[in-house]
């Protein structure tokens, strides 16, 4: 890399419990490229969610915290929505297609009502992380920072939660996410799988019930359920 290369120290901008969760899992020279590729595109690119939000579900959910993991795939690519947290937008934007299926289940499931936003941030203030497997996204260009080496990055957060003695229940939605089903072989811990809540999946995420069953999970390993209900909006 040239010396005048712009340079990002991933694990630097981690809180420090998720920081020594994750850095015995990663491999140093495959997080420095990925740093420095991330680096590079938010020089180049316009590129989501900004720095600042890069690990805010890290931030929100320390690992010695988190009870449940929502698993997405990337960020949204459009202006203003993406934050850090997946399936999450910022107040104040319009609520996608798929977290509003999110909210439809949530409702036939708890009697929870359709909050007035799309922020989940009061999710993960009570140990739900938000989790998207690739955590950076060109603007207008979907899966465009797959393949890049966030994966890796991911997947070793799934596998230091694994690696916790409480219980973690992990709610995978799509083909996608439920590959990742195999990193978790802790027996403490729970998965559940369901269809995406895209509109474009026709089945297999409506009726799923996830919010109750992860809150019987969790109530029958002795840990605090989840209030769903408190979203931030």
């Amino acid at each position: 890399m040239p010396d005048d290369a712009p340079t990002l120290d991933l694990l630097a901008l981690l809180p420090p419990g998720w920081r020594s969760a994750l850095a015995p899992q990663l491999d140093p020279a495959r997080t420095a490229a990925l740093a420095g590729f991330v680096a590079q595109e938010y020089t180049t690119q316009t590129i989501f969610p900004p720095v600042a939000d890069l690990f805010s579900a890290y931030q929100l959910c320390p690992p010695t915290d988190t009870r449940v993991v929502i698993l997405g795939q990337d960020p949204y690519h459009r202006a203003g929505q993406a934050h850090g947290l997946s399936f999450s937008v910022r107040a104040g934007m319009a609520t996608p297609p798929s977290l509003r299926n999110v909210f439809k289940e949530l409702g036939a499931d708890l009697g929870v009502p359709r909050p007035a936003g799309g922020n989940l941030g009061g999710w993960a203030a009570q140990g739900v992380l938000l989790l998207n497997s690739v955590l950076t996204v060109r603007e207008a260009s979907p899966g465009s920072h797959a393949n890049r080496g966030w994966e890796e990055f991911t997947d070793a957060t799934i596998r230091a939660l694994d690696a916790v003695e409480h219980r973690v229940v992990f709610l995978l939605w799509g083909g996608y996410a439920r590959k990742k089903a195999a990193l978790v072989t802790n027996p403490s811990h729970v998965v559940l799988e369901a269809g995406h809540p895209s509109p474009m999946n026709p089945r297999g995420f409506l009726g799923s019930r996830p919010f109750s069953a992860a809150n019987k999970a969790l109530a029958d390993a002795g840990l605090p359920t989840i209030d769903w209900e408190r979203a931030a909006g």
